[in-house]
């Protein structure tokens, strides 16, 4: 064994505090950016929110990395965008130059100044660039009118509901308020009430409810007897259907409900037969298999048919109608307007002039650091403690306004991109992944995927996910690509103009594809069509 000692010269990458919070607050939606805000105000206390008083946005105040100004001035950034408070156009052509001086890989920044370490991305941080297509749940209740269908007695209107914002248990409680039940009864009739999902199911047994409240095995029988009673008027209430344990029970008491109506209209041979029918297998009711449904309920073609047309008007969530709206509405984190006439910036020939892109004011948090604490520490070497945490806050704030300095330059490089779906919608989208943008400005690919996850923008055709704009190509009759998110607007585009009694299938749209140029196999469209969460020819056919 020889021993010996000898030097070796490497390169390494130093994620720094700075470098990882700032990594951090890139990929965080705005939701949890605002939890982040919050936090570090409280537990920061040389970080302020500035109130309104005429300024706007995060004001840097002490926390620049520079050397701040002789006159104790502190540069801010404005509510229009981190550094062009005016907002900035971006034509179809031009729009998204950008002067790349501070946004490269991770590799090349670790070995800079201490002052731009945060800029840097690093090559390992993770990111799939997968393009997730979110879920849709319009195939049941945006056609079926939720109050009217389960009953006609339905006293609160679901304007009402949103405006006031009851929710669903508030509107339960208020109804088991009407009946005289004692104690015991009452608070079983609560606690069911309690244990509904947000769709007004119950989803757990009434043993798996009994059994941890329960003493001994004698008291699990009394409880689910009083369960059992809080059950049966759970199920009387409105809106109908409430407490079901599966779709086939929810369909069922709302058509009970409709049975016991006096102003309902339907025949009530009609009401039975659909009963009858919510008993049998709910895929033959999804595939509307009328033959097999005749067998099963010796009834005739027609009536099965008028059936199934009183059914899919039902409700399969009762509980939809009370959901907070508001709280489930996107807030934007990025503006995208139309450029006035002659505005300074506007490029000559654009069929629709260009676009103004800035960032969203309201997600802009509006922080300092507070210039008493920080100015009387400043020079003292006797607090140093005090000093780190003054220094915490002006990171946060730095790191902060690159979070939106980045979304902004990444939003503009879309917009300049993606120009023609500005103008003409989703039909007009081009291909476009994730590696052209990370070109473009710089950056690598990884962190434009952070970016543009939870990050939405708000434009004149509606609001988009950042990620929404990107969508492989497929190869056209001429050499050039189509999106596949074009693709799908116009698969969509077809289906809704579709003729109901002869709806059109894969293969008739893969052929109309191709007369558009466009090769697109029959699977191809089958996947693009239950993207878009639309049924098969066969189900979609009119009865």
């Amino acid at each position: 064994m020889k021993l010996g000692v000898s030097l070796k010269t490497s390169q390494n990458l130093a994620l720094t505090p700075q470098l990882q919070q700032a990594i951090r607050l890139l990929q965080l939606s705005t939701l949890e950016m605002q939890q982040e805000v919050e936090h570090m105000l409280e537990e920061n206390p040389f970080l302020e929110l500035q109130e309104g008083d005429g300024s706007d946005g995060l004001d840097g105040g002490d926390a620049s990395l520079d050397t701040p100004p002789a006159d104790g001035s502190a540069p801010e950034l404005g509510r229009d965008g981190p550094t062009s408070p005016g907002g900035d156009h971006v034509g179809s052509h031009d729009g998204a130059a950008e002067e790349g001086d501070g946004e490269s890989d991770a590799t090349g920044q670790a070995q800079g100044s201490e002052e731009r370490e945060f800029e840097a991305v690093p090559e390992d941080w993770g990111g799939d660039g997968s393009m997730d297509i979110s879920a849709n749940d319009g195939e049941w209740g945006s056609d079926a009118p939720a109050p009217g269908a389960a009953g006609a007695n339905d006293e609160v209107d679901a304007a009402d509901i949103n405006s006031a914002h009851i929710s669903l248990a508030d509107f339960l409680h208020q109804q088991a308020g009407e009946f005289f039940l004692d104690a015991v009864d009452r608070c079983a009739l609560d606690f069911l009430i309690e244990s509904l999902n947000e769709d007004g199911y119950l989803e757990d047994t009434l043993e798996d409810l009994a059994l941890p409240l329960a003493r001994s095995l004698e008291d699990v029988d009394e409880l689910l007897h009083h369960f059992q009673l809080a059950l049966n008027l759970l199920h009387t209430m409105e809106p109908a259907g409430v407490g079901a344990r599966d779709l086939a029970e929810c369909l069922q008491l709302q058509l009970r409900a409709l049975q016991r109506d006096e102003h309902c209209d339907c025949e009530p041979a009609l009401l039975a037969l659909a009963q009858q029918l919510c008993q049998q297998p709910l895929e033959l009711l999804a595939k509307r298999d009328v033959r097999q449904l005749c067998q099963l309920t010796q009834a005739e073609p027609e009536q099965v048919r008028d059936a199934l047309l009183l059914i899919a008007r039902l409700e399969p969530k009762p509980g939809r109608r009370f959901a907070d709206v508001e709280r489930n509405a996107i807030v934007p984190d990025v503006l995208v307007h139309a450029a006035p006439p002659g505005q300074p910036g506007q490029q000559r020939g654009a069929p629709s002039g260009d676009f103004v892109v800035r960032i969203n004011p309201d997600v802009m948090p509006r922080l300092r650091v507070h210039e008493v604490y920080a100015k009387a520490l400043r020079g003292s070497s006797s607090h140093a403690e005090l000093q780190q945490r003054v220094q915490e806050a002006r990171w946060f704030i730095k790191n902060i306004q690159q979070r939106f300095d980045t979304i902004l330059r990444v939003s503009k490089a879309i917009v300049a991109r993606q120009h023609d779906f500005f103008v003409h919608g989703p039909t007009a989208m081009r291909p476009l992944v994730l590696r052209d943008i990370a070109q473009e400005l710089g950056m690598h690919e990884s962190t434009i995927s952070r970016v543009t996850t939870a990050k939405y923008m708000a434009t004149p055709q509606g609001t988009f996910e950042l990620k929404y704009f990107f969508g492989s190509g497929l190869e056209t009759d001429s050499g050039a690509s189509a999106s596949s998110t074009a693709v799908r607007a116009l698969i969509k585009q077809w289906i809704s103009a579709e003729d109901p009694s002869q709806p059109l299938s894969d293969s008739q749209i893969a052929n109309l594809l191709k007369e558009q140029g466009i090769e697109c196999a029959r699977r191809t469209v089958a996947k693009y069509r239950e993207a878009l969460r639309i049924a098969p020819a066969n189900l979609r056919k009119s009865l």
